[in-house]
């Protein structure tokens, strides 16, 4: 395989990184604060506004708006919109967390699917990924992307891959 496809592919599955802290991190309560707040108690919907975090273990979220679906086996789906939203995740046994934005966020328990879209991107260390959505299948190890086809894009997937680093030589003595 080319050495720059490794590395694309290498950036393409860092988000499969974020499921390994996502699978510690359930375990964690989930922290909802946010301006206000209604609750539909009979369908299990809650809507938070307004200065809008969600913290469950590594995962820190932020958002204008958060509507969290609960079922009867418990949480079911989140959906977050913002300008932008933006969430972060410490991945296990990883340097650098994992960082998102997304004009609209929305995650499914049950399918295990994570969905960014409008003016997406991810990016761990220097490395990035950007599109106007961005589709991953955590049970799947599965990434999707797509560009804006839309006026003010060019329609495209965007990646900055750093180099990998070498370790420094050592020193001749004389």
């Amino acid at each position: 395989m080319h050495p720059y496809r490794k590395t694309l592919c290498a950036l393409l599955l860092a988000l499969p990184l974020a499921a390994a802290a996502l699978e510690g991190d359930r375990r964690e309560p989930i922290h909802v604060r946010a301006d206000r707040v209604e609750l539909d108690n009979r369908q299990g919907i809650g809507t938070y506004r307004g200065n809008v975090t969600l913290d469950q273990g590594s995962l820190h979220l932020e958002a204008d708006v958060l509507v969290v679906h609960r079922g009867a086996d418990g949480l079911d789906r989140i959906e977050a919109e913002g300008r932008p939203v933006r969430f972060r995740q410490r991945p296990d046994g990883a340097a650098a967390d994992i960082e998102g934005e997304a004009l609209r966020l929305e995650y499914s328990t049950a399918r295990e699917q994570l969905l960014l879209q409008g003016t997406a991107s991810v990016r761990q260390g220097g490395d990035l990924f950007s599109g106007e959505r961005i589709e991953y299948d955590t049970q799947q190890s599965r990434v999707q992307a797509s560009g804006q086809d839309k006026d003010g894009g060019d329609g495209r997937v965007h990646a900055i891959i750093q180099p990998r680093q070498s370790a420094p030589a050592a020193e001749s003595k004389p």
